[in-house]
């Protein structure tokens, strides 16, 4: 199947029924007990300083394992896996003193893997195709923010060196073949437009447009991202990319995410997508949330009409992706609304001139 080909069965998937996203990647990877040498790897033996913890060098270290897990993802009943990239820019791998050669060929391992892996099962259920989506995460520096206390106008990065790091990234998934590029835990608005810029700006460049699906995160109750905007203003900093899909995942359960998706599912144009975690985690970091509890939250949600896609974030499995795809099966999706033309600006609140 062509790239179009796979791009048009997204769209008519999306049509027809609630798309499955796969769950963590982190909390899996955790209990293979990896050591230091599976980190390494041959290429990575001589390596300064430690490596354990980069779950993305394993697309080239332990390629078996990432594998292994978009398989698991796909078999509990994920639509779609994401790539193993979720840290693969230059400015986060800087953490380990990776090149940016190193960084390229982490995100055109991921992708191929991730492709081969949706390939496989496609091949195995034609009439149920499943996708890979490139997995485009937040950074350790942000542009919103400052990066000194004492100065509110200092800044640890430029915009060029965000958007450099992105374009990139976004460039070796593109060439490894995923479907469709999904920036996500977005906690800066303003690094996710660096995100958004590179793509078009590589679309205009020649590259083939894939989807943008783009996912925030609102980091407590007071129901904002990091950078301080509310959903709506979140949307209308966001919608000029038309993006395939919008929402939010990571940071809360999904009992608290419910009305900031409520938020977005009433003022949004395109898919309304949520990945939550498994709840909040305890006090030794762990998520309690059972797989059949997220379950129950998501197919709420799905049968009020608010989501088009959903999946897991940190605390998830694949048990807990097997109860939601189950739940959610035979829903219909939630049904894009037309709002009226209007003027819609946003800076940390929502605005919209009146007609």
């Amino acid at each position: 199947m062509s790239r179009e080909d796979r791009i048009a069965a997204l769209h008519q998937a999306a049509r027809e029924r609630i798309l499955v996203l796969d769950g963590s990647w982190g909390v899996m990877i955790q209990r293979r007990g990896l050591d230091e040498a599976d980190f390494r790897g041959d290429r990575f033996a001589d390596h300064t300083g430690q490596m354990k913890g980069n779950n993305d060098i394993l697309c080239l270290t332990r390629p078996d394992i990432i594998a292994d897990l978009h398989d698991q993802y796909f078999a509990a009943g994920a639509d779609i896996s994401e790539t193993n990239t979720f840290s693969a820019t230059t400015i986060a791998q800087e953490d380990y003193a990776l090149d940016a050669q190193a960084v390229w060929d982490i995100n055109l391992e991921g992708a191929r893997l991730a492709r081969a892996a949706a390939d496989r099962w496609t091949e195995r259920e034609p009439t149920r195709p499943r996708f890979a989506a490139g997995s485009i995460g937040p950074l350790n520096k942000m542009l919103s923010m400052s990066s000194d206390v004492n100065d509110p106008g200092a800044r640890s990065v430029t915009f060029d060196q965000v958007y450099e790091a992105y374009r990139h990234q976004i460039a070796a998934l593109h060439q490894g073949g995923v479907d469709l590029f999904l920036i996500e835990t977005i906690t800066d608005t303003l690094n996710c437009k660096a995100a958004i810029k590179a793509i078009k700006d590589l679309e205009d460049e020649g590259h083939a447009p894939l989807p943008i699906w783009i996912s925030g995160t609102i980091t407590d109750r007071s129901g904002r991202t990091l950078s301080g905007q509310t959903a709506e203003a979140f949307w209308n900093s966001v919608r000029h990319a038309r993006p395939f899909a919008v929402g939010f995942n990571c940071a809360l359960g999904a009992d608290l995410m419910r009305p900031f998706i409520a938020d977005l599912a009433r003022v949004a144009d395109t898919l309304v997508a949520a990945y939550p975690n498994a709840g909040l985690p305890n006090a030794m970091g762990q998520y309690d949330e059972e797989p059949h509890e997220t379950a129950h939250h998501l197919e709420e949600w799905a049968k009020s009409g608010l989501v088009n896609i959903v999946g897991g974030c940190c605390g998830t499995t694949p048990d807990h992706i097997r109860h939601v795809a189950e739940e959610v099966a035979g829903v219909v999706p939630r049904e894009i609304p037309e709002r009226p033309i209007a003027l819609r600006l946003s800076g940390l609140e929502p605005f919209e001139a009146a007609a």
